[in-house]
């Protein structure tokens, strides 16, 4: 495959930039201004639906691999999802298959994951995360796991990339 570079391919990295700086922003605010882990900042509606706390998480989504060892985090948290992040870049310039929705939504999920791959790099106590959802007893949580910008983006991004690609492969079919 041969990487081609023209304006529909390089515009939705303005989208990847923004994600970055916004959620790099936040968090800097967030670590600079508020006590950390799980001290309630605010409450967004006054009704406990959406609160902000400052925590951070060592692992991954949910906090799976918590529990691992020092030594293996940086290989599976910061060196696989990179490799992850450059094979899909990779694919992206070479390929031509995208719709622009796909490229967007694949600038957001970058943007997210770059987000959270600077923490774990940059941030000994781990990635910054706030936003905590009221989940109203669904799955024995009261609470969703606490999440931040970055994590919002690649899910969101996600959602939208899947989406698009399932309707896309209906009208193909």
């Amino acid at each position: 495959m041969k990487i081609t570079l023209d304006r529909a391919k390089l515009l939705p990295f303005s989208l990847t930039l923004v994600i970055i700086a916004l959620d790099q922003t936040i968090k800097s605010i967030i670590v600079k201004n508020w006590p950390i882990e799980g001290t309630f900042i605010h409450d967004l509606f006054g009704n406990g639906l959406v609160q902000f706390w400052h925590v951070r998480n060592r692992a991954i989504a949910f906090s799976l691999g918590y529990n691992l060892p020092d030594s293996v985090r940086p290989i599976l948290f910061v060196v696989l999802p990179v490799i992850v992040l450059v094979i899909l870049l990779w694919y992206y310039f070479a390929s031509s298959n995208f719709l622009t929705i796909q490229r967007w939504a694949i600038a957001g999920i970058l943007g997210g994951g770059l987000g959270n791959i600077i923490d774990r790099i940059f941030r000994q106590a781990g990635v910054v995360d706030y936003v905590s959802v009221k989940f109203y007893g669904i799955f024995g949580w009261d609470r969703w796991p606490t999440f931040n910008l970055a994590d919002s983006s690649v899910v969101i991004c996600c959602i939208i990339l899947l989406v698009s690609i399932i309707i896309n492969s209906g009208k193909e079919a």
